[in-house]
């Protein structure tokens, strides 16, 4: 399952494909040329949960990075159990987004994010 890769509009798809890498795919500017930066939360053992609960999980997911124009990518890898999002660097935008999810999904932990200044 995949966050595709829509400016401010993530949206779920059921692709069962094998995807690209995500340093081909994942986006290191906005629209604009500004770099952007990232986050990786972990969600423990959620591909083993059943498929009503994985719909319930990034439903949330979803819903929370669409009231954030600032996310430009977003992608939920099932085999890792790992949610990688891009966003245009907002002053608390991060620690907001993440927050949010946490409150949604408690078991999401937060194991990477990447500053970049330009």
């Amino acid at each position: 399952m995949k966050l595709s890769p829509t400016f401010g509009s993530p949206s779920l798809t059921n692709d069962c494909q094998p995807g690209e890498p995500l340093w081909r795919i994942v986006p290191t500017r906005d629209e604009n040329g500004r770099l952007l930066t990232d986050f990786m939360m972990l969600i423990p053992r959620l591909c083993e949960k059943s498929a009503s609960e994985i719909e319930r999980v990034t439903g949330h997911i979803r819903s929370i990075l669409s009231l954030h124009s600032e996310v430009v990518f977003a992608d939920l890898n099932l085999a890792l159990n790992l949610l990688w999002v891009s966003l245009r660097p907002t002053r608390g935008a991060m620690a907001e987004i993440t927050a949010a999810i946490r409150v949604l999904v408690p078991e999401a932990v937060l194991v990477a994010n990447q500053g970049r200044t330009s």
